[in-house]
């Protein structure tokens, strides 16, 4: 626990942006993320889950997929999300 009695949080929740901001992640602290496209800004939202480098998603209308963290930089469904 940290010293204000919360949780520390996992090194990559927060946002995450493909190059020109078209496609946004936000990694929740509770395990749930959204996905803004364009201007749409929940576009996608549901859980996922991080094991070591590895992400794994499960969208809450049934539809999954997986990532990974290399080099700083998250490796998504042929995407490239930089850290916001």
């Amino acid at each position: 626990m940290a010293k204000n009695g919360q949780e520390s949080l996992h090194p990559y929740v927060g946002g995450w942006n493909t190059e020109g901001n078209y496609i946004r992640h936000q990694l929740l602290p509770n395990n749930r993320y959204i996905e803004a496209r364009g201007d749409k800004e929940a576009a996608y939202q549901g859980r996922y889950r991080v094991t070591g480098d590895y992400i794994e998603y499960w969208d809450d209308t049934g539809f999954t997929a997986d990532g990974k963290f290399i080099n700083g930089v998250l490796h998504h469904a042929g995407m490239i999300l930089y850290r916001q």
